[in-house]
């Protein structure tokens, strides 16, 4: 889950942002449905919406039916999760062909793998005393495709072991805790490939939260710049207001565009509601520049 900044220039936020790429449902780890997705995008301002489900495109033909009602505009998206380095690094494919047949049986694939880690982290969990793991995480998941850390957590809240999800994860799910397991994910450049081929561009969502050293990252970034990367998530929930300007520096010297998302989730989980961001900081060239208008 994003880390909390306690101490932002975002605190207050008076105009809502017309852009938000980044969004989940309960497709993925999101409390919501894709109608009721759409229509809090809405009534927030929002005019264009990314759905980025975590490996699942599944929720987009509704998504984009019930944008299409409301006339804001619907960005077919994905979050894929890559494994860079024995890091899990995370890849947005906006503007994709959601039906492209290399996407989805990479996509497949990722999610296959996400079974077995469910049920490793059960495991790991009910050693520690905590029966019952796997059921009670899938009960949080509309998709039985994708039981993940965030399931496992919401179950570990309602049980009454830890209060909240920043908690769970800090005691038993983050890397390093005993309920983690490490996952082997998408090869970066195939991600990239996936996205390119289906007509999308790539995004590296949230760099602020990897525990990267600063040329590790550079190095990321340039590999990333390499395989046909186009942009960076400069403002996102993930990021204080410093971290978004270095990282609109870092779209300038890599010479990649900027993007924006509040990678909303659910009520009480997600730092900022959908739209409810700032403007991206000057000297960015948006990842939608080229996008037909708005």
């Amino acid at each position: 889950m994003p880390a909390i900044h306690s101490a932002s220039l975002y605190a207050a936020i008076e105009k809502p942002a017309a852009y938000d790429l980044h969004t989940h449902t309960h497709h993925s780890d999101g409390a919501l449905a894709p109608t009721a997705m759409v229509q809090r995008a809405a009534a927030n301002g929002i005019r264009v919406l990314a759905l980025t489900d975590h490996d699942d495109v599944s929720g987009l033909a509704e998504a984009r039916a019930a944008a299409a009602a409301l006339g804001i505009r619907l960005i077919d998206g994905v979050e894929i999760s890559v494994t860079w380095r024995d890091h899990t690094i995370h890849v947005l494919g906006l503007g994709i062909d959601p039906a492209h047949p290399g996407l989805a049986a990479g996509l497949a694939g990722v999610r296959a793998g996400r079974d077995v880690r469910a049920e490793q982290i059960a495991a790991a969990l009910e050693a520690l005393g905590f029966d019952g793991a796997l059921a009670g995480a899938r009960r949080h998941a509309t998709n039985p495709a994708l039981v993940s850390r965030t399931h496992f957590a919401r179950w570990l809240v309602e049980r009454g072991t830890v209060k909240d999800l920043s908690a769970a994860f800090r005691r038993y799910l983050g890397q390093g805790q005993p309920g983690y397991v490490p996952q082997q994910w998408a090869a970066l450049g195939d991600a990239l490939d996936w996205i390119r081929a289906s007509g999308g561009d790539a995004v590296i969502a949230h760099p602020g939260r990897y525990p990267l050293r600063d040329s590790e990252l550079d190095a990321l970034i340039a590999e990333f710049r390499e395989g046909g990367g186009a942009a960076l998530e400069v403002v996102s929930g993930s990021h204080s207001d410093a971290e978004a300007h270095v990282f609109a520096a870092r779209t300038r010297r890599f010479g990649l565009r900027a993007s924006c998302g509040s990678d909303f989730h659910a009520d009480g989980e997600s730092r900022f509601d959908a739209g409810r961001l700032p403007a991206l900081p000057a000297g960015c060239t948006p990842v939608w520049q080229d996008w037909a208008p708005a």
